[in-house]
């Protein structure tokens, strides 16, 4: 009776040179390029969370790199979902999309610096509250990596130095474009935005719906997460909190959002 070996895995779908190697003639798993970035996380005691931004310890060149490596990660994926991507025409090039939109649109917010935002000194003493939204914003979830969409509104007390209108959507948009959990999101958001402009009040208010429970699990379509932060002036005077609330209520309701 003839017994039929198995391939192992680390071989399936790889092209192999004379020597027995991976195409690139290199051993499989040495010298990638994202043990190279993670090596040097480590080295300088850098966090490297799902919704860290680690864009300051990418090196020029190295981005490329790694879309190459994530292409390939992606296509043994889809090879152990026994999908033919070699007579497949549909998913033919389907791992090398996939890496560019991890790498420079859906997670961008970890892998690129934060967007150049000036801030202006607030020369008339501006102390009135205004807010901003809705902001949509986008991410995935960190436990299932499907999508996170909604809106955001920001409220702000102003201090000494205040920021363009369009500078709060493109920080929101850095920020949550990283896999996270909304809880977490909104409190990153609430840190560079503090930074950013130093208010003296802050409030943050996100609605998403996550496609953890509407694509999968218990699925139910209408559900919406809500939460807030408030800081500053907005946590400690009850009326100006309100105050923040109330106007967002209003921006939903004009705007039917």
């Amino acid at each position: 009776m003839t017994s039929i070996i198995p391939a192992s895995s680390k071989d399936l779908g790889q092209h192999r040179n004379r020597n027995g190697l991976p195409g690139n003639g290199q051993p499989k798993n040495e010298n990638k390029i994202s043990e190279r970035i993670r090596a040097r996380l480590v080295a300088e005691d850098v966090s490297f969370l799902a919704n860290d931004n680690i864009a300051e310890h990418i090196q020029p060149g190295e981005l490329k790199e790694l879309e190459v490596e994530v292409a390939d990660r992606v296509r043994e994926l889809l090879q152990s979902l026994v999908i033919d991507i070699d007579n497949d025409h549909n998913t033919q090039e389907t791992a090398e999309r996939v890496a560019r939109m991890y790498l420079n649109e859906v997670f961008k917010g970890r892998f690129y610096e934060q967007p150049d935002v000036t801030s202006f000194p607030n020369t008339k003493d501006l102390d009135e509250i205004y807010t901003v939204g809705p902001i949509t914003v986008r991410s995935a979830c960190s436990h299932h990596l499907v999508p996170i969409l909604g809106n955001c509104w920001i409220g702000i007390k102003p201090g000494s130095r205040v920021i363009g209108l369009s500078k709060f959507a493109r920080v929101a948009d850095w920020v949550f474009s990283r896999p996270h959990i909304q809880e977490e999101a909104v409190m990153i958001l609430a840190d560079e935005i503090e930074r950013l402009c130093e208010p003296k009040g802050l409030g943050i208010i996100v609605k998403a719906q996550h496609y953890c429970m509407k694509w999968r699990g218990v699925k139910e379509p209408n559900t919406s997460m809500v939460n807030s932060v408030v800081r500053g002036v907005f946590r400690h005077d009850p009326s100006l909190k309100q105050e923040f609330f109330e106007l967002v209520r209003q921006q939903e309701s004009t705007l039917g959002a």
